[in-house]
């Protein structure tokens, strides 16, 4: 049994009477961080694969019960929660990280199929870029006087261009002969 004294950082709270959590979720929170604080004091809390698959229905809402008491299921979604950051991501950038190791672990699984593809997906990687074509967009900044200038420019030399007119042809075949059927050969023969 742990013994815990209150200290100037944490002192008793006005009412003794047991707070109860608005949501499962903030139930889950409490029973987490009371077990990290059990730790933190020098407890320890073992749990058991089942302690595990309840934590797992737990966190997934799919437990009858949704509370949880300070017990290994609580240490078991501790693990949980700090294993796989369960349920989602804080941020884009926690999700890369996590999927970044993770493929870093795979690419040293033993299974050459799967090393492979977790090489090709760290290749790929934005920051690495290994398998990703390039290309390079300049864009020339003018203003509009300049664009101007130089519609007006292109429209002067098509109009003072030597222009050859040509005459239709209306006949194409009497001006390129016949069009000759050449017959095909199957390919059986």
């Amino acid at each position: 049994m742990q013994t815990i004294q209150p200290t100037a950082d944490h002192p008793l709270p006005f009412d003794l009477s047991d707070e109860e959590a608005n949501t499962p979720k903030d139930a889950l929170a409490v029973a987490v961080n009371t077990v990290d604080l059990l730790e933190e004091l020098g407890s320890s809390i073992d749990y058991s694969a089942n302690d595990v698959h309840k934590a797992q229905a737990l966190l997934t809402g799919q437990a009858k019960t949704r509370s949880v008491a300070v017990t290994a299921e609580a240490k078991a979604v501790a693990d949980l929660v700090r294993r796989h950051n369960f349920p989602s991501f804080g941020d884009a950038l926690e999700a890369r990280n996590f999927i970044t190791n993770k493929l870093l672990l795979l690419a040293d699984c033993g299974d050459p199929k799967i090393e492979l593809k977790a090489l090709e997906l760290l290749g790929k990687h934005s920051d690495i870029g290994l398998f990703t074509e390039r290309s390079e967009v300049t864009v020339h900044h003018t203003t509009s006087e300049g664009l101007e200038n130089s519609i007006k420019e292109r429209i002067k030399r098509l109009l003072n261009a030597d222009v050859v007119d040509i005459t239709p042809i209306d006949d194409l075949d009497a001006h390129l002969g016949p069009v000759e059927v050449i017959p095909r050969t199957s390919d059986a023969e």
